[in-house]
């Protein structure tokens, strides 16, 4: 890219840099930044004069009339910064402290990268930094947890464009059982639990349009459908998840339910520290006893079922009789055990 086509990228990044009142750059600075950015976008670098003549056009008073001032610090030292701090050549949304904690958000994001099944970051981070002139830190300080054998998250970037774009999609989906089956979605929230992606959506049907989610792991294909998009206009998705665990709101239970769960003394102190669902409370210290508000679904029993004999339901009733139940079923499948052992 000639260095007349990207001037007003340069012009933007030396912009921020004389907005940030954090930070002293001297030229070698300015230099440094401005050829981060442009090496990424195209592989081109400036020269220091370069960053000299743009500090003078910038200055120019039939172009931005820029208030650039050098300041002279420890001897014969020069950093470059607005003698005005609110003044900027562009109408940016963003404050230099704001910047600065969009950088923090860079560096998380970035650690992210590299990841095939986050591919999809690739340009979001890429357009915030070329957007905002700003880069990640390059040591590796933040480690996520993250299954690269999961399906379905290479997925991700057409389902938030299309929920952002209003998009309604063709869903081919395959059931842990083998059956596949095409419906149109509207695609309104994505959603993360148990390391796994779901999607939220109204769902067409014969009968009449109703909510759903579907794992991205059992989506087959995508593709765009050929129908006028129906608006979210009643689901607030910041409530929608509050009375549940993880993404199934069970028809059966409608409205939350007091369950109370004692622990050992193993367990309980984790559970405090990381507790089950928002809701929670420790009703009885001494007796390790917590109660949760909520709608019982498959995956609050899956939440007890994985704490084996260090957990007890108390209440309700019904869903310790299910529970109990299904540990009979479990004590089944391991008589043989038992009958080896005599």
């Amino acid at each position: 890219m000639p260095t007349n086509k990207n001037a007003q990228l340069r012009y933007k990044i030396l912009d921020r840099c004389f907005s940030d009142f954090s930070r002293k750059y001297e030229i070698y600075d300015l230099l440094q930044i401005v050829n981060e950015v442009l090496y990424d976008v195209d592989g081109s670098m400036v020269s220091i004069r370069q960053i000299r003549d743009d500090i003078r056009n910038m200055r120019d008073r039939m172009t931005y009339n820029a208030p650039i001032k050098a300041y002279q610090y420890d001897g014969k030292k020069c950093y470059y910064r607005y003698s005005e701090p609110d003044f900027t050549i562009f109408n940016n949304e963003l404050s230099a402290e704001e910047v600065a904690s969009l950088r923090s958000t860079i560096d998380l994001l970035s650690r992210f990268r590299g990841v095939p099944s986050n591919a999809w970051l690739e340009d979001v981070i890429s357009n915030l930094e070329i957007r905002f002139g700003v880069k990640p830190n390059t040591e590796n300080i933040v480690s996520f947890d993250n299954n690269d054998l999961l399906k379905g998250t290479e997925l991700l970037g057409g389902l938030i464009d299309s929920a952002i774009k209003h998009r309604p999609l063709n869903v081919e989906y395959r059931t842990f059982a083998g059956n596949e089956r095409t419906t149109i979605i509207h695609p309104y929230h994505i959603k993360q639990f148990n390391n796994r992606w779901f999607l939220i959506g109204l769902q067409e049907g014969t009968h009449g349009n109703y909510i759903t989610n579907k794992a991205l792991d059992r989506i087959v294909k995508l593709s765009r459908a050929n129908v006028p998009f129906i608006p979210n206009t009643d689901i607030d998705f910041n409530e929608y998840f509050k009375d549940i665990i993880g993404v199934t709101l069970p028809e059966e239970h409608s409205e939350p339910e007091e369950v109370l769960l004692k622990f050992d003394d193993a367990r309980f102190p984790y559970v405090v520290n990381k507790p089950i669902h928002p809701s929670q409370e420790t009703v009885d210290e001494n007796e390790r006893v917590i109660r949760l508000r909520v709608r019982p679904n498959k995956e609050l029993e899956a939440r007890i079922f994985s704490y084996g004999n260090q957990v007890e339901v108390l209440k309700p009733d019904w869903l310790r009789l299910q529970i109990a139940e299904k540990f009979r079923e479990i004590l089944k499948k391991y008589s043989s055990v038992q009958e080896d052992c005599n």
